[in-house]
C-alpha cells in the first residue's frame, strides 16, 4: 500500500489549513479542533509522505518546495470531496437532518431567533446551525446551506433570490440631542456627531451616491461591528444609519427627517443549486422567506 492510500481526509484537511492560514493556531480555528491535534496531522501527513511540507519562519509556518507542488492536488481532492458531498445532499428527500445558515451577526441577533423557533415548533425533525458572521461563508464548500445576505453573490452554481428591501433611518438617541441639540434641516445632520463604520466604505459609498463628498474623518465614532455600532447610536455617540424595523421601536431613539428617503437595504438568500431543492433545506428556505418579508418593503 503506498503512503497515499494511507492518507485520510482529515490529514489533507489540515494540510490545505496551515498551507492557507499560515499558522498552527489559525488553521485550529478554523477548523474547530486544537493547535496540537492540527500539529500531530501534519506531523502524520509528512511521515507519511516522508517529506517535509512546511518550514518554520518567525510568524508562523511556510509551505516547502514539496508542500507547494503538492497543494494543487491536495486542492483539487478537497473540491472533489465538496463535489461529492453536495451531490449526496442534493438526493436526501427526508424532512429531517440538519440545516446550517449563515447570516450577518446583527440578522442573526434581531431578525432570525422568532422565525427560527416557529420552524422548529413546526418542524421539531430539523436541526437549524446559525452561523452569526460578518464575513461570508462559502456555499460552494458546504460551510453553509443557506446564506442570508445583503448582497447578490456572484459565484457560479448558486442559487439567489431578492426578498426585498429593508428601510433605513437617521437616527439619535434622545440623550444626545438633549445634550446637542436636533438638526433643524436635513445638511445639519452632516455638522453633527456621526457614527460611522471604521474599515467598511459602505456607509462612505452610499453618501457619495447621495452626492456627499463624504470622508472617513467625518464620523466621530467608528464600528465594522452593526450590532455593537447600533448600541453605540443608542448610548448617545451621535447619529447614525439603523434599519426602521428596529429604531422606530426603540424609546431611546429618534427618527430624524423621516421624509428624506435614504436607499435601503437589499435582503437575499442564496444556497448552492445542488441542494436547493432538498425537502429540509426548501422547508428552512420558505421559512426564512416567509419570516423575513415582514421587515421589507
Amino acid at each position: 500500500m503506498d503512503a497515499l492510500t494511507k492518507l485520510d481526509w482529515s490529514l489533507i484537511q489540515s494540510f490545505l489549513a496551515v498551507a492557507d492560514c499560515g499558522s498552527l493556531s489559525e488553521a485550529a480555528r478554523r477548523l474547530g479542533t486544537s493547535q496540537p491535534t492540527v500539529g500531530r496531522q501534519v506531523q502524520r501527513i509528512e511521515e507519511s509522505l516522508q517529506l517535509s511540507l512546511f518550514t518554520r519562519q518567525a510568524r508562523g509556518l511556510a509551505l516547502s518546495e514539496a508542500g507547494q507542488a503538492l497543494l494543487p492536488h491536495a486542492r483539487r481532492m478537497a473540491e472533489a470531496l465538496h463535489a461529492l458531498s453536495l451531490a449526496a445532499a442534493g438526493r436526501s428527500d427526508a424532512l429531517t437532518g440538519t440545516v446550517r445558515i449563515t447570516a450577518s451577526v446583527f440578522t442573526a441577533h434581531h431578525h432570525l431567533p422568532p422565525i427560527l423557533a416557529r420552524l422548529r415548533m413546526e418542524e421539531p425533525q430539523i436541526e437549524v446551525e446559525l452561523a452569526a458572521s460578518d464575513t461570508s461563508e462559502n456555499l460552494l464548500y458546504r460551510e453553509a446551506d443557506i446564506a442570508v445576505r445583503m448582497y447578490r453573490t456572484e459565484q457560479l452554481d448558486i442559487v439567489t433570490k431578492h426578498l426585498g428591501d429593508l428601510k433605513l433611518g437617521l437616527y439619535a438617541a434622545k440623550s444626545y440631542l438633549d445634550r446637542k441639540g436636533t438638526p433643524r434641516t436635513f445638511p445639519d445632520v452632516w455638522s453633527m456627531d456621526l457614527v460611522g463604520y471604521d474599515r467598511s466604505d459602505l456607509l462612505l459609498r452610499g453618501m457619495r451616491e447621495y452626492g456627499m463628498e463624504a470622508t472617513r474623518d467625518w464620523f466621530a465614532t467608528r464600528c465594522d461591528h452593526h450590532a455593537v455600532y447600533w448600541e453605540l447610536v443608542r448610548a448617545g455617540c451621535g447619529i447614525g444609519i439603523a434599519q426602521a424595523c428596529m429604531g422606530d421601536h426603540d424609546k431611546t431613539v429618534v427618527r430624524l427627517f423621516p421624509e428624506v428617503p435614504l436607499p435601503g437595504l437589499p435582503v437575499w438568500l442564496a444556497a448552492h443549486e445542488a441542494v436547493r431543492t432538498t425537502p429540509r433545506i426548501r422547508r428552512v428556505w420558505d421559512a426564512l422567506e416567509e419570516g423575513l418579508k415582514a421587515h421589507l418593503s
